[in-house]
């Protein structure tokens, strides 16, 4: 499969993905546990059906040590015991986040609830904001058709 469009060759997408890409540096740089940032970002991919993204984030975490037990089981986390409470709690705001259009009122507040006894108001904000940012970027990638399997570990580093 041939992606439809080159970003890497485009000027605006260069100027966009400029700032794009400092703002995914922010969110991997805050306060939220490199492990739950990994997941999150598998699950939110998953969701959306983002190939690339699901490559580079399965590939990512594998090297910093996640086992290949608890990627195999991110997409069933509920039934899954190998996750933390505070992990689940994001996977699940991650979820609600992902699919506002399919739960009309978004994020519950018991969800919300949940994730805010095992996460700080600074690890909330960024976890909204890397739940935002991945679906931003599951969207470019699907429409786009953008190829996967070839990602590298620290390719984009």
């Amino acid at each position: 499969m041939d992606a439809r469009l080159n970003f890497f060759a485009s000027p605006i997408a260069g100027k966009a993905f400029k700032h794009v890409m400092a703002a995914g540096k922010a969110v991997k740089e805050g306060p939220l546990p490199a492990a739950t940032q990994e997941l999150v970002s598998l699950r939110v991919s998953q969701i959306n059906g983002c190939a690339v993204c699901i490559d580079m984030h399965t590939k990512e975490a594998a090297a910093a040590g996640e086992t290949s037990v608890r990627l195999n089981l991110v997409a069933a986390w509920r039934e899954a015991t190998v996750f933390t409470e505070a992990e689940r709690a994001a996977l699940h705001l991650a979820e609600e986040g992902t699919r506002v259009a399919d739960a009309a009122g978004g994020v519950s507040d018991e969800v919300w609830a949940n994730a805010a006894k095992h996460y700080d108001e600074e690890q909330l904000t960024a976890l909204v904001l890397l739940v935002s940012f991945m679906n931003m970027a599951n969207r470019l990638n699907v429409i786009s058709q953008q190829p996967a399997g070839d990602y590298e570990p620290g390719q984009f580093h």
